[in-house]
């Protein structure tokens, strides 16, 4: 039987990485866009998740967006994703402890018969939706630029109840239009520019977030 020496533990894994992270950024001369902790945990667990440094330069943080969420802790708050792999990625011990809740509505029954009507895709049918729901509301988009490109075309009345938006699609079609659009627009987002993201990373800055804010139980 081999003799592998290796971390077992999955916190001193997560630790190690971090500090392997902070020691490439060091040695290459790259630096985070913020040392605000809470900022800094949004660019460390992002880089975890993707091994991926262009997040220091892509993912562009909204104080708007942060304020929003912050406040919003203490309320009932909806959470939408666009994909149940973002909705699985969130962490639920931590989410728990607020009074939020969690919904993916692209595989129900009204968002296929209202894209179906519309001729529109199910991620843009979902925000429809989701916006005639009455309540506060936070979006996570991984992987529909349309859902984001939905948002953009509502009236300012339809997104009253909305919080924020964490934009992160990935793809070659749309994804770094919608972004860079959603960036420039009023709502509070947290946004990757260009075509680099994914269900994965929208799910990690939840994370990021609720960890930073709330705790974490393992």
């Amino acid at each position: 039987m081999m003799n592998l020496e290796y971390i077992r533990k999955p916190m001193a894994i997560e630790t190690k990485s971090f500090e392997i992270i902070d020691e490439i950024i060091k040695n290459e001369g790259l630096s985070y866009p913020s040392e605000l902790p809470l900022y800094k945990a949004i660019y460390q667990r992002v880089i975890h998740t993707s091994a991926d440094f262009d997040y220091l330069d892509n993912l562009v943080i909204d104080e708007a967006f942060i304020t929003q969420f912050k406040s919003g802790l203490s309320r009932p708050v909806t959470v939408y994703t666009d994909t149940k792999m973002a909705l699985s990625g969130i962490n639920k011990t931590a989410f728990d402890k607020i009074p939020w809740t969690l919904k993916c509505l692209i595989s129900d029954e009204h968002t296929a018969q209202l894209a179906t009507e519309l001729g529109i895709t199910r991620s843009m049918a979902a925000v429809q939706i989701a916006l005639q729901t009455p309540g506060e509301k936070l979006f996570v988009i991984g992987n529909a630029p349309t859902a984001i490109y939905q948002l953009l075309e509502s009236t300012e009345a339809q997104l009253n109840e909305v919080i924020g938006v964490i934009g992160i699609p990935v793809g070659f079609v749309g994804a770094a239009e919608s972004k860079a659009l959603l960036n420039e627009h009023a709502l509070p987002s947290i946004v990757a520019l260009g075509r680099k993201g994914g269900s994965n990373v929208a799910a990690t800055i939840v994370n990021a977030l609720l960890y930073h804010l709330v705790g974490r139980n393992l």
